[in-house]
């Protein structure tokens, strides 16, 4: 336990450490990014200040590209920028010369606003930043129309907002590049080594549990593995978010050739495995396991550890998860020739599952598992290819929801504002325009940290222009430890990215300009603005997005058993694409019922029933785990097919997996009926037939030991898949079951005056079927 707590506390400090790291790191380049942007505006020559009329939106820009940007991401943002231009600006020119300036009114502005925010917002290929960019562009362009009015230039006032964009997407791309460039390559590259490290680490821990002469020091050996395992899972994230910016990098240097090679997906690899062999370590009852008493077996079993090891050590940017040679293939097959499945038990399946994983790092790829998919394509295309293949070509109708929701929230938010105050009505429309979320969010809970951050950032900024009040010009200063301060806002639970960039904007608005009038009232002003806003936002919200996150969790809850039912359905002796495909949508499908779950759980109950967010994350969990013993259970059939050579065992294999399938796929089908029930006292019917339609009695531990007897009676090279794939059948019918009881405990948490009998339900919803189809 010593050496759990010692790993623990060293964990914590270089979590800590690293966390100042990055924040500092990134409140420097934004801190430059932004100096830059004051020099040029506050002391720079009178043509610039002349020319970037809009200061506040070249900050802007500057925090919507630069925060926690690489290099890759600021060369992607410029052409954003650019491409944002063209969407908010250039048209602008025209409106202002056909309508006329003078011409514009409260309603009229607020109504061209709206129109431009849906033509922006509706296609979906346009990256989230250039609408934001662009949105905010309209907002200014013609609130700012409005309150000048016939003075305004149609031509050069536009123009005067593409320069502020400009000038805050130069001061980007140097601040990346001041004092030595910021690369993602060189982030990834780190993250690579560090994930490695990690992953070494966890695997030495692993074989050692596995080894262990004794019950209790696997225990504390695998409780320090998992205090790793979160650490990994930031690395492979991080890896994951700069794979675009390796691209935008990659053109101008070319030279390293690594640029061309993807290290995620043979990460993600090696990252399931070990989360399998973790699984497996979890379930063994007994260490160490039987057959592994032969003590040639443990001599071969530690020299495929250090061979192992080694590999996972020397891992570099590769395509392969783990090359090895020939004679590393001998070493393996002494290995596994030693086994012995004359003697194999149910206990014994999690260890043997251990060994499949273990089979799966040091053996090369089989055939089938090494097909290309067809996302590849698409990644090989040219650079320009994928550059142009960014414009908004194609229009959803999904979109037409987003994107209306957007034009009013927009059109509301800059009509209120202007009521309120005409020369500090853009106030109200600017964060909602640069805010816009590619997705939904919890609106209560979005909407409170953003107000909060405005104002922490707004009173800071008035407490600032008070302490420097006699040193004006150097006061821009003071935004450095705000910066600081605003990089762990946006790396906490509580604020996030929303409430962290809301911080800094508001302090920068205030410290970063002069002749804005007193600091308290435009304080107060941009306050309220904000607050009109996000109102308008909000109301927006409720009126057009009525349906709860709570109830969009239910039905995807649905959609993911019913991906779960496909997946299973499609498990085959046979190679089949569409098992893997429908493997990948199910992992989408729950990927999407997380991400509900967690929305769910910041919004405010009100009067509704609250979200039993406990039962929904168990739910997930399981889910997840169906897609490992899924992934785990294709990989066996892969190496079996390419293994067996008798016909007779196939066939006998696939009436097993028949008999398997149809336990699996019976319930969750009807599961996935009962989640969508609203109320079960509104069911009527009567009958008793349970989850199995019929099946008597569900046995599932008879199942697996005719699978077993199966494994016992194959050949030596097909002993090891076939184990695998029963531990991962076995690992399915316990998860169904478990995904039975929080079924269960979700419908009686919504039904709470009624005894909930699943069986009854499923029944009743026959019953139903019967009698509208008659």
């Amino acid at each position: 336990m010593a050496t759990t707590t010692t790993t623990a506390s060293k964990f914590e400090h270089d979590r800590a450490r690293d966390m100042w790291r990055r924040c500092l790191a990134s409140a420097f380049r934004t801190a430059l990014a932004c100096t830059i942007v004051g020099v040029a505006t506050l002391y720079g020559p009178a043509y610039i200040s002349r020319h970037v009329s809009f200061p506040a939106f070249s900050y802007v820009t500057v925090i919507l590209i630069v925060t926690d940007a690489t290099l890759g991401d600021t060369l992607r943002g410029c052409w954003l920028a650019l491409y944002a231009t063209a969407l908010g600006v250039f048209p602008a020119i025209l409106s202002l010369w056909l309508i006329g300036p003078g011409r514009l009114t409260t309603t009229t502005t607020s109504a061209v606003v709206a129109v431009s925010a849906f033509v922006v917002a509706l296609p979906e290929s346009t990256h989230l930043v250039a609408k934001r960019i662009a949105l905010g562009q309209i907002v200014l362009v013609y609130v700012i129309a409005f309150v000048i009015g016939g003075r305004t230039e149609p031509v050069m006032h536009p123009l005067h907002l593409a320069a502020s964009t400009a000038l805050g997407t130069a001061a980007c791309v140097l601040a990346l590049l001041l004092p030595f460039p910021c690369l993602a390559y060189w982030k990834v590259t780190e993250n690579c080594k560090m994930y490695i490290d990690n992953a070494s680490k966890r695997l030495k821990l692993f074989i050692t549990a596995f080894s262990a002469d004794d019950k209790a020091s696997p225990k504390a050996l695998i409780c320090q593995a998992k205090s790793l395992s979160k650490p990994a899972n930031k690395f492979l994230h991080c890896i994951k978010s700069k794979e675009e910016s390796m691209q935008w990098e990659r053109e101008p240097i070319k030279f390293l050739k690594s640029y061309k090679k993807n290290p995620g997906e043979p990460l993600q690899g090696l990252e399931t495995i070990l989360r399998g062999m973790e699984n497996a370590l979890e379930n063994c009852s007994d260490f160490p396991a039987a057959f592994m008493n032969d003590a040639q077996l443990k001599h071969d079993l530690s020299c495929i550890e250090e061979q192992i090891v080694n590999q996972v050590s020397n891992m570099a940017l590769q395509n392969s998860v783990l090359p090895q040679s020939d004679n590393d293939d001998e070493e393996q097959n002494k290995f596994l020739q030693t086994l012995q499945p004359a003697s194999l038990s149910l206990n014994d399946l999690p260890s043997l599952f251990f060994v499949f994983c273990l089979k799966l790092l040091h053996s090369k790829p089989s055939p089938n598992q090494t097909k290309t998919p067809k996302e590849s394509e698409k990644e090989n295309q040219p650079f320009l290819v994928k550059l142009w293949n960014t414009k908004p070509t194609l229009i959803n109708r999904g979109r037409l929801m987003p994107a209306l929701k957007c034009s009013l929230s927009l059109g509301l938010a800059v009509f209120f504002g202007l009521l309120y105050s005409k020369e500090n009505g853009f106030w109200s429309g600017l964060p909602v325009a640069i805010s816009l979320a590619s997705s939904r969010e919890a609106t209560f809970k979005v909407a409170n940290i953003k107000a909060q951050g405005t104002v922490f950032g707004t009173v800071y900024g008035v407490i600032g222009c008070f302490v420097f009040e006699s040193y004006v010009k150097i006061r821009f200063v003071s935004l450095l430890p705000w910066f600081i301060f605003s990089s762990f806002l946006r790396q906490s639970r509580m604020y996030g990215q929303a409430g962290g960039v809301s911080a800094i904007i508001g302090a920068l608005l205030i410290l970063g300009r002069k002749n804005f009038g007193t600091p308290s009232e435009f304080a107060i002003a941009r306050i309220t603005e904000t607050f009109i806003g996000l109102s308008c936002s909000i109301m927006v919200d409720i009126l057009l997005q009525p349906t709860r996150a709570s109830v969009l969790a239910k039905v995807q809850l649905s959609a993911s058993l019913r991906s779960l039912h496909e997946a299973v359905e499609a498990v085959s002796v046979e190679y089949s694409s569409g098992l893997e495909e429908r493997i990948r949508k199910l992992r989408a499908d729950v990927s999407e019922l997380g991400k509900l779950i967690e929305e769910a759980q910041a919004e405010p109950n009100f009067w509704f029933l609250p979200f039993h967010g406990a039962c929904y994350a168990k739910l997930n969990v399981s889910l997840l785990k169906m897609v490992d013993y899924l992934y785990f259970g294709r990989k066996a059939l892969g190496y079996f097919e390419q293994e067996c050579r008798d016909l007779s065992s196939k066939t006998e294999v696939e009436s097993e997996l028949k008999v398997f399938k149809d336990v699996v796929c019976c319930g969750v089908q009807c599961l996935e009926e009962v989640i969508l029930v609203k109320s079960v006292a509104g069911l009527v019917g009567e009958g008793g037939v349970d989850l199995e339609m019929g099946r008597p009695g569900r046995d599932d531990e008879e199942m697996i030991k005719r699978a077993v007897w199966i494994v016992r009676e194959g050949e030596s090279g097909e002993f090891l898949s076939l184990g695998a794939l029963v531990y991962c059948m076995d690992g399915m019918l316990k998860e169904s079951k478990e995904i039975e009881k929080g079924i269960k405990e979700v419908v009686q948490w919504e039904n709470p005056s009624t005894q909930v009998d699943l069986n009854s339900i499923v029944c009743k919803l026959g019953a139903l079927k019967k009698s509208v189809t008659t």
